[in-house]
């Protein structure tokens, strides 16, 4: 064998282990970029449909709860390919029974009473999550840019339920325990959050219930010789903490 030969062999020997070697680097790359986008769908169908059974009976609506069957709709079809298990073909099977009843569909999510700091926590912080799946769907075209404003301003709404709610419910307590100077902060944090609203007309109804009961509040801790004050340094840090931390209800669809 001649050493032209003997050449062409190594030569070749070498390209094909060479090609061997790309075609296992990209055989893996495949591999983990089908497992990157398995988990992150499945991230994103959990999400929405944690928050489509969790959300409070008074925040959840027809119109969002067919909103979020629609968007794990999307993420079950999109995750077929990669896991094509009868439980994935039954979920979307319930999913398209679901959406086919339009606004009729069925909201079953038990209210949900906000009377503690902790409570009120846990709900924005759905709210949290639900914005940001919004969000993302919309950068993603997963929903029309008409849309996913139209739900980013009713998520911003429904966190001004969920303060309303806490307010009054915390002010009401206050008043049961007899203690009308912290009823007071709590009605006065209420009143303050509504009037600094973009649009306080829509909640005029929820703010003349609030000034009545801050007013009602004041002339209770005027009748007393000595307002009741212990832990007001403790409800007031609570009542700001869950106030602030609000600029996340204030992003953009788009940059």
């Amino acid at each position: 064998m001649s050493p032209l030969v003997i050449t062409l062999l190594i030569v070749g020997g070498i390209l094909i282990l060479i090609a061997i070697a790309y075609i296992n680097h990209m055989v893996e790359n495949s591999k983990l970029e089908k497992a990157r986008l398995k988990a992150d769908l499945n991230d994103r169908l959990k999400r929405c449909a944690d928050l489509s059974e969790s959300l409070p009976g008074q925040l959840m609506t027809p119109q969002l709860k067919l909103l979020l069957s629609r968007l794990q709709l999307h993420f079950a079809e999109r995750l077929l390919p990669l896991d094509k298990s009868a439980a994935s073909k039954t979920r979307i099977g319930e999913l398209r029974q679901l959406i086919a009843q339009g606004e009729s569909i069925a909201v079953r999510n038990p209210p949900q009473p906000v009377l503690t700091e902790a409570k009120a926590k846990e709900v924005r912080f759905q709210l949290e999550n639900l914005h940001g799946q919004i969000n993302r769907c919309a950068k993603d075209g997963v929903l029309q840019g008409n849309e996913g404003k139209h739900w980013l301003n009713e998520i911003r709404h429904m966190l001004v339920q969920l303060h309303i709610e806490f307010f009054g419910n915390l002010g009401q307590q206050a008043l049961q325990q007899n203690h009308p100077g912290q009823a007071r902060l709590a009605f006065e944090r209420g009143v303050q959050y509504l009037r600094k609203q973009p649009d306080p007309s829509r909640y005029q109804a929820q703010l003349q219930v609030l000034e009545k009961h801050l007013a009602r509040a004041n002339a209770m801790v005027l009748e007393t010789a000595k307002p009741a004050s212990e832990d007001s340094s403790e409800l007031t840090q609570g009542l700001q903490e869950l106030e602030s931390d609000d600029d996340w209800k204030k992003k953009q669809i788009y940059d």
